[in-house]
């Protein structure tokens, strides 16, 4: 049982990393359209 909660914790945690990275690379995508936007 001590295994299959490391797991879960494990998962979890990558989860988490992914959705944090996931949300800089389309936060990053949408800052630098709008500076494309002003700058044209």
């Amino acid at each position: 049982m001590e295994f299959i909660g490391a797991v879960i914790e494990t998962v979890i945690k990558m989860v988490i990393v992914g959705a944090v990275a996931f949300g800089g690379i389309l936060l990053g995508k949408n800052l630098r359209k709008r500076h494309d936007e002003k700058n044209s």
